[in-house]
């Protein structure tokens, strides 16, 4: 079936995927073919002059089959429902292991970024048979990453974190789209996403120019901008302290509970008033305008990279 659209099944999840939309297709299929088959027959046999007999139907077709025939419905709506589900639950959670990528969208390019440092404009290069996660934003415009063969498709949005994940399951090269209309060029929105042996693909990274992680990247800049006067370890400020926080469960002045991940991570940035930790003043300045959103991806990288006490006090000696 898949020769009729052309698009290999490139990913895990573009197996699921194919088999929900065939299964729904055949099932579709045939319900409209039952359908029109007893609207002909009957159509056919109860005409008018025909001898078919008439009259009231029996009180069992009555009750119990049109009971039979909703709950078997039912019953079939409830399947439906819980295994496109499933699936898409199962694509939510990137695992454990999975390779990181930052990926910023503008009018009207895709920048990708590798754990290393690598950067790429309209390409990704990713290895085989491993998870990669991709954690996305937009400059300007609202945009959609979309790789047909992947079956995978994300919205991108300026001032929000939004991630995806893939395994890719055979090699080759495969066409990145925008599905989004983002303005003028949008139909030239277009990259390629270069799927390689995991050893070639180690090679590769090799090669490329070096240039500091997102983390470290974001180390500079939490100086730069003096953001270590208030949350360093060391600062005299009350502040809350970074080390440790991505991923935890953050208590709130006004008695909410929020959890410690990117989006807590950008609204503290560009909205710091918005939710105040319980025990400190709201005395932090917005950085709305002054960062862009790379800028708050490699801010965000470095929070999450001061996961641990060891993490923090190695990070803290770099930046003296």
């Amino acid at each position: 079936m898949n020769a009729i659209f052309s698009l290999p099944e490139a990913t895990t999840h573009a197996v699921r995927v194919d088999q929900i939309f065939y299964g729904l297709l055949i099932l579709s299929g045939s319900t409209m073919l039952l359908v029109f088959a007893l609207l002909i027959i009957f159509a056919a046999r109860y005409r008018r002059g025909s001898n078919a007999k008439r009259g009231p139907l029996p009180e069992i077709v009555n009750r119990e089959f049109e009971i039979g025939w909703t709950s078997a419905t039912l019953f079939l709506f409830g399947f439906l429902f819980w295994w496109a589900s499933s699936a898409d639950i199962k694509g939510i959670a990137a695992p454990a292991n999975a390779l990181e990528v930052h990926v910023l969208a503008k009018q009207w390019m895709w920048k990708t970024q590798h754990s290393n440092g690598a950067r790429e404009i309209n390409a990704l290069h990713v290895p085989v048979d491993q998870p990669v996660r991709l954690v996305m934003t937009s400059q300007d415009a609202i945009h959609s990453f979309f790789v047909p063969a992947f079956r995978v498709k994300q919205d991108v949005l300026p001032g929000q974190d939004t991630s995806i994940w893939f395994q890719a399951t055979r090699t080759g090269v495969f066409p990145l789209l925008c599905a989004e209309y983002c303005g003028t060029n949008h139909s030239a929105m277009r990259g390629r996403i270069v799927v390689m042996r995991q050893e070639d693909y180690a090679n590769w990274l090799t090669k490329q120019p070096e240039g500091d992680d997102l983390a470290h990247v974001g180390a500079k800049l939490f100086v730069a901008q003096g953001c270590s006067g208030c949350h360093a370890e060391s600062s005299s400020v009350h502040a809350p302290k970074l080390t440790g926080l991505y991923g935890r469960t953050v208590q709130l002045s006004d008695g909410r509970q929020v959890k410690a991940d990117d989006q807590y991570i950008r609204d503290s940035i560009l909205q710091p008033k918005r939710d105040i930790v319980a025990g400190y003043e709201p005395i932090m300045p917005s950085f709305a305008g002054l960062l862009d959103d790379g800028e708050i991806q490699s801010l965000t990288a470095y929070v999450r990279s001061l996961g641990s006490e060891k993490a923090g006090a190695v990070t803290e000696q770099q930046n003296d």
